[in-house]
């Protein structure tokens, strides 16, 4: 079996920082990266302004917050299906993180800028809608682990 060949991307002009280039490209729709590196900068410079404090560091702590470490995945074992708690991997950790801080943001109305730079703020304190989707997949684990033992 071959294996896959991941493609190396660039870390952003601006930061020179790997995750955040992969934020940006979460972020881009259409194809417009100019319009996601502009959402993703001024909410770092609305997170500068708030809190005083590196947008970097507040932006790595909330993705380091909404990072789950379990999850359930379906097993079929005997023609029942069981929701069987599994351990996430690292990639795929920071990839729900990202993916849950922007799905927590698209509901609301105002400025999407504004938007992200509280939603990171929030999870950097351990708080806001992406923390508690981490928390209810936590849950859902928890609940299931007397199936553990079909993780294999």
């Amino acid at each position: 079996m071959a294996q896959l060949k991941r493609k190396t991307i660039e870390p952003d002009p601006l930061y020179n920082n790997l995750l955040v280039t992969k934020f940006v490209n979460y972020i881009m729709q259409r194809g417009q990266k100019q319009t996601a590196r502009k959402i993703v900068y001024s909410a770092f410079e609305i997170i500068k302004k708030k809190t005083k404090k590196d947008p970097i560091e507040i932006f790595e702590k909330a993705i380091q917050n909404v990072s789950p470490m379990l999850e359930v995945r379906s097993k079929r074992i005997g023609g029942a299906k069981y929701q069987v708690p599994v351990e996430v991997p690292k990639e795929r950790r920071v990839a729900l993180a990202m993916r849950w801080i922007i799905e927590s943001i698209s509901g609301s109305k105002g400025k999407t800028a504004e938007k992200l730079a509280n939603e990171l703020m929030e999870a950097a304190n351990n708080a806001g809608k992406s923390i508690k989707k981490k928390d209810n997949v936590h849950k859902m684990a928890e609940a299931n682990k007397a199936f553990a033992h079909f993780a294999w």
